[in-house]
């Protein structure tokens, strides 16, 4: 089993008033050559958005874009038709492909947006651009994993032009579980939201990383009230 240890005060941090983001891959004007991503894991930014402020309409493409707001109501338009107002028990997803224009504006004008935009390398370039959206039962992550992101579009949570699946956990203090990886190849990068959480041995603090490879199962024993989220991508990167 090889792993890589991301402290929370080790992320990279642009402040620019309007947003405050924490980056634990570089991004943008934070760049650090050891840390450009984990596997096909490309983007992993901790974003607080201010009252009536965002990011106006800008261009992705051949990009897997993954937004699970925490706090607050996020506002979403893109050149694909979709408008929506998406908040925390929501995740969202875009295949980019060919090309897509989006974007994401605080809903609110008295209080902040926080949320976490994901990047994903894609399996394959080019594909039409693609959009996913649930909202989740809060009790179905009670004490368990559950999934919120696969390659299947038939299967549980939004869907993902990549080997990837995703799962999130609110596991009361004391709770032990495992998770078991979906397919040979890929790792397993564990992010925790709040509380604390020992990763099969490795002690994780709120805002840890915590990236695991070469290994097919993971162990988690919640010291506190934790909530988490596991993002399983391949270690390949694609051609």
């Amino acid at each position: 089993m090889k792993t890589i240890l991301h402290k929370s005060d080790s992320r990279g941090l642009a402040d620019h008033g309007w947003l405050r983001s924490n980056h634990s891959f570089s991004f943008a004007s934070y760049y650090n050559p050891e840390r450009m991503h984990f596997g096909a894991l490309r983007v992993l930014n901790d974003d607080f958005v201010a009252p009536g402020r965002g990011f106006g309409k800008h261009p992705h493409d051949n990009m897997e874009i993954i937004s699970i707001p925490l706090s607050g109501d996020l506002q979403h338009k893109d050149s694909m038709g979709n408008t929506t107002v998406i908040r925390e028990g929501d995740v969202q997803a875009m295949s980019a492909g060919t090309g897509i224009a989006h974007s994401e504006m605080n809903a609110n004008t008295d209080q902040a947006v926080e949320f976490l935009q994901i990047w994903i390398l894609p399996k394959t370039r080019d594909i039409a651009p693609n959009y996913s959206q649930i909202t989740l039962d809060p009790h179905a992550l009670d004490n368990k994993l559950d999934q919120v992101l696969s390659p299947n579009p038939e299967d549980r949570g939004v869907s993902v032009n990549q080997d990837a699946w995703f799962h999130l956990g609110n596991l009361s203090a004391g709770t032990n579980i495992n998770y078991d990886f979906k397919k040979s190849g890929n790792g397993v990068y564990v992010f925790v939201l709040d509380g604390e959480v020992t990763v099969s041995g490795q002690p994780l603090n709120k805002r840890d990383g915590f990236g695991v490879w070469e290994t097919t199962q993971l162990s988690f024993n919640a010291d506190t009230d934790t909530k988490i989220l596991l993002m399983e991508v391949p270690m390949q990167l694609p051609a």
